[in-house]
C-alpha cells in the first residue's frame, strides 16, 4: 500500500466497546512506535505496541478483559509525535 504522509491515530472502533476494539495508526516513516492505554487516574493498563515499525497503516486490537467499565485513554508516541484519544468500555 501507499505510505501515509502524516502520523495519525484514529478513533477506536467500535466505541463504546466490550471487551475488544481496534485502533488504526498511520506511520509515515519507520521508527519506534509506542501505543499505550491508561485509565482515568493516569495508570498504564496496557502496552499495545512498543517496537520498531515500518511506514504504513496498522490496525491494533485491544482486549479490555479484566478491566472495569469506564473511560480509558490511548496514547501514541513516535519520533516526537504524540496523540491521545479517549475510548469507553461498557460492560
Amino acid at each position: 500500500g501507499s505510505v501515509p504522509e502524516n502520523y495519525s491515530l484514529s478513533q477506536n472502533y467500535p466505541n463504546p466497546f466490550n471487551p475488544t476494539t481496534n485502533i488504526k495508526l498511520q506511520i509515515p516513516k519507520a521508527g519506534n512506535v509506542k501505543l499505550t492505554v491508561f485509565d482515568v487516574t493516569g495508570k498504564e493498563v496496557a502496552v499495545l505496541v512498543n517496537e520498531n515499525l515500518s511506514a504504513g497503516e496498522y490496525k491494533v486490537d485491544f482486549n479490555a478483559h479484566g478491566l472495569t467499565s469506564g473511560v480509558y485513554f490511548y496514547r501514541i508516541e513516535s519520533a516526537g509525535f504524540i496523540d491521545v484519544k479517549k475510548m469507553m468500555l461498557v460492560k
